[in-house]
């Protein structure tokens, strides 16, 4: 009898169909799959297996964990990676790095469900590049017709649908001043390979005056910070504006909202909030609170507080020599980004879990990257000079 029931235990990790579905429901962390392939060459064929990564990473696509972030570094023309986990799950910082041949100008602009978006210049070809970490595969983009590089200030956002491990879209953000102010947008989609049509709102600047100086500079305040994806919708800060930006993926339409009434000389950033809908953070000295943008039984959407963060009872501050900035926000791990005069502190917004990471040059944007990574399995990752090549 005993013998019979050992025989039916292990049974089911004998099962060709059942053992990939519980490697599957492992935690996307780096180390995990490694690991696993550990046990014996039969869970290890199962784990370096192509398609099975391939899977495992559309499982995990929207629970990602914090690999760390990225900066871009102009003296040495690269995007450099900045870790954030501890061993056995710390991504080494030379696995992902990005290199320009000198004399390119770039700008990373986002990075998202495991893309990252640079707009880049060399030799007078301006493009969009769509670089892929984990695997090394890059895509560049013309612009949309009818815009000239040099002269319109632009932003973007990178994504995927999901449940879509290959497709992506790249959203193209641009200010104009044809007689009126406005904004407009277009998407690309890799899978038609194409922009789509542009879409355009007004924008109306914060100044009375009206004049022509004044449209121009309306025009020039579309925000570089990285936009925030909140369902269906992308939203970017326009900074000379009492405005959002904010472009609707089933509609396809583009629309201002109202700012927050709050202090415009405080630090805001936007943020997905804890209910899934749209928040920001508003900063004043050591104190942070948490806006959420709700809609009422009449269709209005206020702006409510919802919690303040005192800083000075979590972080290590000198009140009198430290300054603390905002600096980036990662959608999928609900953590912020902040920095002081010697540290950066990654800060989870639920549970406000603290850590250090080291602090880069002062003028360094930082980008978190959040994504499925499985190191070492079955030598997916082994051609490293698809991290490290530049770009021709």
């Amino acid at each position: 009898m005993s013998s019979r029931r050992r025989s039916s235990s292990a049974a089911p990790l004998e099962d060709e169909n059942l053992l990939p579905e519980i490697l599957l429901r492992l935690p996307p962390q780096p180390s995990s799959l490694p690991r696993a392939s550990l046990v014996c060459k039969r869970w290890r064929s199962v784990a370096s297996d192509p398609g099975f990564l391939r899977r495992f990473r559309i499982h995990h696509r929207r629970s990602p964990p914090l690999l760390g972030c990225f900066v871009q570094d102009d003296e040495h023309h690269a995007i450099s990676f900045l870790p954030t986990s501890e061993p056995p799950n710390r991504v080494p910082p030379g696995r992902f790095s990005l290199q320009f041949k000198p004399g390119s100008r770039f700008t990373l602009l986002d990075c998202r469900h495991g893309l990252v978006l640079v707009l880049m210049s060399h030799e007078m070809r301006h493009q969009f590049v769509v670089w892929d970490p984990v695997t090394g595969d890059k895509r560049r983009l013309s612009y949309p017709p009818r815009f000239d590089p040099r002269t319109t200030l632009v932003n973007g956002a990178v994504l995927r649908a999901a449940g879509d491990a290959q497709h992506f879209q790249v959203v193209f953000l641009a200010a104009r001043n044809y007689g009126i102010a406005s904004a407009v947008a277009c998407v690309y989609s890799s899978e038609t390979g194409v922009w789509g049509n542009l879409v355009s709102v007004p924008i109306s600047s914060e100044s009375e005056r009206g004049s022509a100086f004044d449209q121009i500079l309306s025009v020039i305040a579309v925000s570089r910070q990285p936009a925030v994806l909140v369902g269906d919708s992308i939203y970017w800060i326009l900074t000379c504006s009492s405005g959002i930006l904010e472009f609707n993926f089933e509609m396809q339409s583009l629309a201002v909202i109202p700012m927050p009434n709050v202090n415009r000389d405080h630090f805001i950033k936007f943020i997905r909030a804890d209910s899934g809908g749209l928040g920001f953070l508003d900063m004043s000295s050591f104190t942070v609170q948490l806006w959420e943008r709700t809609t009422d039984c009449n269709g209005v959407a206020p702006w409510r507080l919802r919690r303040t963060i005192e800083l000075a009872k979590l972080l290590p501050l000198n009140p009198k020599k430290d300054n603390i900035m905002i600096e980036a926000f990662a959608e999928e791990n609900n953590m912020v980004f902040l920095s002081t005069l010697n540290n950066i502190y990654v800060l989870h917004l639920q549970s406000l879990e603290l850590k250090k990471i080291p602090k880069t040059d002062s003028g360094s944007r930082y980008h978190p990257y959040e994504s499925v990574y499985n190191a070492d399995v079955g030598g997916e990752h082994g051609r490293a000079e698809l991290f490290a090549q530049c770009i021709g």
